[in-house]
C-alpha cells in the first residue's frame, strides 16, 4: 500500500480519536447523565425526597438564552432545525449544532487539502478540501435526523401500551390526567417524558386543547393525531373515552404488524438500494488504490471537476429517488 494513503489514514483516525476524546470528556462531566446524576446526588444531600420529574419548562429559554442563540433563530431554516432538535430529545441548542458543524467542516477541510496535497492533486487542493469540509459539516446535522426517527419509532411502539393504560384508569374511575400521570410514571423515556409534561401543563391551568396540540408539535407521529383529535372531539361531544382508546390501540398494533410485513418484503429493495450507493464509492476507492494517476483526472483537470460534479448530482438525485422507493409508508 502506497505511504501516502497510510499516512493519511493514520492522521484521519488520530484526528477521529481526538475529537471522540474530547466529546466524551465534555459528556462526562457536562453531559444530560451527569447532569442528571448531579441533580440527584444534591436532592440526597439536602434529604429532599421525590422522584426526578422532568421538568414543564422548555430547556431553551429565548429570554435567558445566549446572544448566539437570539441570532442564530433569526436565521431562515432555523426554527426547522430548532424544532428537529426539540422532536430527537436532543439537549443541544443551536450554538452548540453550529459549533461542532463548524468544527467537522474545518476537520473535513483539512483533511481534504491534506489528501490532495500528499497525492499530488495540488490543482485541486481547495476543490478537495471544500468537497470535504461541506460533507462533514452536514454529518452532525445527519446525526440528529437519525435520533428524531429513532425517538419517534420508540415512542410509536410504546402508544398502544400507553394507551391501554389511560383506558384501564379511565375504567377505574380516574380522571384523564390521571391516566397521563401513570403512563408518565410506568412507561419509560420518550412517551412518559412527554405525557408528564403535557400533565404538568395541565395542572398549571394550560387548557386540554393547547397541552395536546404542544404535544404534537413535540412528537412527529402520525398515530398521535388520532389519540390527540378523539380527546378534543369527546371533550366536546361526549362519549366513552376508554372504549374509543381501546380501539384507537387495537388500529395502532395492526398498522404496526402492517408496517413490519412490509419492512420484510422490501428487504430485497433496500439491500439493492444499499448496493447501488455504495458500489460506485467502492469502485473509485479500488481504482485509487491499484491506480491514482488513472482517476486523479477527475479533480486534477478542470474537464474531470466539471465530470465529478455532475456526477455527483445525478448520483445524489438517483439515491434520493431510490430510498423514496424503497421507503414505503403504511
Amino acid at each position: 500500500m502506497d505511504t501516502r494513503l497510510v499516512i493519511l489514514l493514520i492522521a484521519f483516525i488520530a484526528a477521529a480519536l481526538v475529537v471522540e476524546a474530547l466529546y466524551s470528556f465534555w459528556n462526562a462531566r457536562h453531559g444530560p447523565e451527569a447532569e442528571r446524576i448531579a441533580r440527584r446526588l444534591r436532592l440526597m444531600a439536602s434529604g429532599a425526597r421525590g422522584n426526578d420529574a422532568a421538568s414543564i419548562l422548555k430547556t431553551r429559554h429565548w429570554d435567558n438564552a445566549s446572544a448566539s442563540d437570539r441570532f442564530l433563530i433569526q436565521l431562515p431554516g432555523a426554527p426547522r432545525i430548532e424544532k428537529l432538535l426539540l422532536q430527537a430529545g436532543s439537549s443541544l441548542t443551536l450554538t452548540h449544532l453550529a459549533a461542532r458543524m463548524l468544527g467537522f467542516m474545518l476537520l473535513g477541510f483539512l483533511v481534504g487539502m491534506l489528501w490532495s496535497r500528499l497525492f499530488g492533486a495540488t490543482a485541486s487542493l481547495w476543490f478537495g478540501g471544500l468537497l470535504t469540509a461541506v460533507i462533514a459539516a452536514v454529518l452532525p446535522l445527519l446525526a440528529v435526523v437519525r435520533a428524531k426517527f429513532k425517538r419517534m419509532n420508540v415512542f410509536l411502539q410504546q402508544m398502544p401500551e400507553a394507551l391501554d393504560l389511560v383506558g384501564r384508569a379511565m375504567r377505574a374511575g380516574h380522571a384523564f390526567p390521571s391516566g397521563l400521570k401513570m403512563v408518565a410514571d410506568e412507561l419509560r423515556d420518550p412517551i412518559g417524558t412527554e405525557f408528564r409534561v403535557t400533565f404538568e401543563e395541565l395542572n398549571l391551568g394550560l387548557s386540554l386543547e393547547n397541552a395536546m396540540l404542544n404535544m404534537l408539535e413535540r412528537i412527529d407521529v402520525a398515530e398521535l393525531r388520532y389519540f390527540v383529535v378523539t380527546v378534543l372531539i369527546q371533550r366536546e361531544s361526549g362519549g366513552n373515552l376508554a372504549e374509543i382508546l381501546d380501539k384507537i390501540s387495537q388500529l395502532i398494533r395492526d398498522r404496526i404488524k402492517l408496517l413490519g410485513r412490509v419492512r420484510v418484503l422490501a428487504t430485497q429493495g433496500r439491500l439493492e438500494a444499499w448496493v447501488l450507493t455504495l458500489l460506485p464509492f467502492a469502485v473509485a476507492g479500488v481504482l485509487f488504490v491499484i491506480s491514482p494517476k488513472l482517476i486523479s483526472v477527475l479533480w486534477t483537470e478542470p474537464a474531470g471537476r466539471v465530470m465529478l460534479l455532475i456526477t455527483g448530482i445525478m448520483m445524489t438525485s438517483g439515491i434520493l429517488i431510490m430510498w423514496r422507493m424503497v421507503r414505503i409508508r403504511v
